[in-house]
């Protein structure tokens, strides 16, 4: 009988009840879930974030026409706050910059919030930079940091925090002849905020070498510019030194100023090249005031208010305002001394101040200069570049005046200077308890430079007028005069030698010691008279010159000096030309003497150097001839010195009665 194999269900094998695809039937979407999970870690952890890079480039590109590249590995750190870090970038300039790119760093690292992102804005916690080259360039098509595209507007991008590690930042201005380089670091943040800037470097402003320092707030304070931007910089160009310390309001676009700025220097004649300032030679200055600035259309003026300060050894104070961006640069100013050193106005004249001696090499230089020529008149002649450079209003009041050699006491000075002409009207002194008021006007568009003064003198006390001369220093009596001169020349020396016009001085009612005027007429008996016994003082009837000047030469028209005693009469000249004296002076006596020489006095020699010498032929002939007549007849020699007077009076009225 046959036996039945077949296979029953019961020996059949049993499948496998677990492993994935069990799991996939049973729960299909949490499996693919996992699985896909998974896929995202492994894809996480193995991709490569520089495939982003080349799109990066593209973006960049489109938006500003610029190329970006990134040389160097690009990484991510996820989280809520992703961390970019990005190696190794540099970014193109514009065709026309002279340097191939704007900017580049080794390393750039920043944060991103993503919760921002849902708010419609774009929040960068923080962003660091790691040896990062800025170059920043002005020319005639504008600025680099100007891009061909336009941006289109985009999401607002808030900066929280920057840090800059070795940094360098370049700024050129071709047409302003500026360039800048500066060394930039953070120094350690105080507070929540980002932490401020230190540089220093050097450059070139308007063509002049310059180093400068500073400590300024961290540049993403810059993108708020209605918030004050603090900033500490001190800068030198030459022997010139500022120091800037306050707030700015935008400025990259230098729209506001409100810093307190300090100004020293040897001389503020080195302005000039550094800010087109035209001012004369002067001593060491030192200068501290409130810095602003407001721009109207194409203007752009620059107030300088309140500052005070010293010049040489006179203190200065005021508000000045400097215009800039019209046809002509424009100074005004208005100054205020209470106590002049007059030596340290001697740059307006040509001549050197002496404070400037032992601190400024050229200063020293032309002071010892001075002081071996033989002439007394500055010849050192004016710039005229300076005079045509630029528009002044400017005063400038001196409450008291130092002035060993003059008797001074004050000033009221008001300089116009238009396109090349300047005026100085008034400039007014007040000298010897009187007064000099002059009207001066310099016209410089055409060289040799054409002057004009009027000068007029009042009240100035005789004794004051030379406290240094034992002659008068007992004189009583008032000075005045007029002076009208018109000359052609660059320099003092220059116009003055060829000066034009006329030079009246003259003297009223007064007293002099009657032994000055003895002597003067060396009347022996009347002089041994007031010596032994007590001298006294004559009354002065009218003194008065009045010259006639040509071509430089001062010719007396009308000389006296009349007492009640003698009136001495003068004639000659006084070369401006040539500075030399060649005056005569004769005594007429009034009264009698027994014992007289009375003979001319000459008056030569040079403004540096003059002489005064009586005439010894006039003296000696009389000497002689007394001897003589001593010699037949002892007694006889009194004929020979006797003087019968006869001197008559001046005519003191018409235009010497002023």
């Amino acid at each position: 009988m046959a036996t039945e194999t077949a296979d029953t269900p019961d020996s059949a094998p049993t499948p496998p009840t677990g492993g994935p695809l069990a799991a996939l039937r049973r729960h299909p979407i949490r499996t693919l879930l996992a699985l896909l999970a998974v896929a995202i870690v492994v894809l996480i952890v193995l991709w490569d974030w520089n495939w982003f890079r080349r799109p990066i480039e593209k973006i960049v590109h489109a938006k500003t026409g610029r190329t970006l590249h990134i040389a160097g590995d690009l990484d991510v750190d996820l989280g809520w706050v992703p961390v970019i870090t990005a190696d190794r970038i540099t970014f193109s300039n514009a065709d026309w910059a002279r340097r191939p790119l704007m900017a580049s760093t080794d390393r750039l690292r920043f944060a991103v919030d993503l919760k921002s992102l849902f708010r419609r804005r774009v929040v960068i916690p923080s962003l660091a930079l790691t040896r990062p080259v800025v170059n920043l360039e002005r020319g005639k098509q504008g600025g680099n940091w100007v891009f061909d595209k336009e941006d289109d507007g985009g999401n607002d991008v808030q900066f929280r925090n920057l840090w800059v590690e070795d940094g360098k930042l370049e700024y050129l201005d071709t047409p302003r002849r500026m360039d800048i380089a500066l060394q930039v670091q953070n120094e350690k943040a105080e507070g929540d905020g980002p932490p401020p800037i230190v540089a220093k470097g050097s450059g070139h402003w308007q063509g002049n070498a310059f180093t400068m320092s500073g400590r300024a707030e961290s540049p993403l304070r810059l993108k708020d510019a209605d918030t004050p931007y603090r900033v500490d910089i001190r800068a030198a160009a030459g022997r010139t030194r500022a120091h800037a310390r306050g707030t700015l309001l935008d400025p990259l676009r230098l729209r506001d100023f409100d810093v307190k700025f300090a100004l020293s220097g040897q001389n503020l004649e080195d302005l000039y090249p550094l800010f087109g300032i035209a001012m004369p030679p002067t001593p060491p200055y030192s200068l501290d005031g409130r810095l602003t600035r407001d721009r109207d259309g194409r203007r752009t003026s620059w107030h300088y208010n309140g500052f005070k300060g010293r010049v040489g050894d006179s203190d200065l104070s005021g508000d000045a305002t400097y215009v800039t961006g019209g046809p002509r640069r424009f100074l005004k100013g208005r100054f205020v001394s209470h106590r002049l050193d007059f030596d340290d106005l001697a740059g307006f004249i040509g001549a050197a101040p002496q404070r400037g001696e032992t601190t400024n090499p050229e200063l020293a230089a032309k002071a010892a200069r001075d002081a071996a020529r033989s002439r007394l008149l500055p010849d050192e002649p004016y710039k005229l570049d300076k005079l045509r450079a630029m528009d002044a209003d400017v005063t400038l009041r001196a409450t008291r005046i130092n002035a060993p050699s003059l008797p001074l006491d004050n000033m009221d000075a008001h300089l116009r200077l238009d396109n090349g002409v300047a005026r100085l009207e008034p400039l007014n002194f007040g000298v010897a308890g009187g007064k000099v008021r002059s009207v001066i006007r310099m016209d410089a568009r055409e060289s040799p430079i054409r002057t004009r003064a009027q000068i007029s003198a009042s009240g100035l006390n005789l004794q004051q007028l030379l406290p240094r001369s034992e002659v008068i220093k007992d004189a009583v009596g008032k000075v005045g005069g007029e002076v009208a001169l018109t000359g052609t020349g660059n320099s003092i020396a220059k116009i003055l030698g060829s000066a034009d016009g006329d030079v009246a001085l003259g003297m009223g009612r007064g007293h002099i010691s009657n032994l000055t005027m003895e002597l003067a007429g060396l009347d022996v008996q009347e002089a041994l008279k007031f010596l032994i016994t007590k001298d006294r003082r004559i009354p002065v009837r009218c003194a008065f010159g009045d010259f006639a000047v040509k071509n430089g030469v001062m010719n007396a028209r009308s000389l006296a000096f009349d007492t009640t005693d003698t009136i001495i009469i003068g004639e000659g000249s006084i070369s401006l030309r040539d500075e030399t004296l060649a005056l005569k002076l004769r005594p007429r006596p009034k009264d009698r003497s027994l014992f007289s020489f009375r003979a001319p006095l000459y008056i030569s020699g040079s403004f540096k150097q003059p002489s005064f010498r009586p005439d010894m032929k006039r003296v000696g002939l009389r000497a002689a001839l007394a001897l003589a007549l001593g010699n037949i007849a002892p007694p006889a020699a009194l004929l020979a010195t006797i003087e019968m007077g006869g001197g008559k009076n001046a005519d003191c009225g018409g235009r010497y009665a002023r």
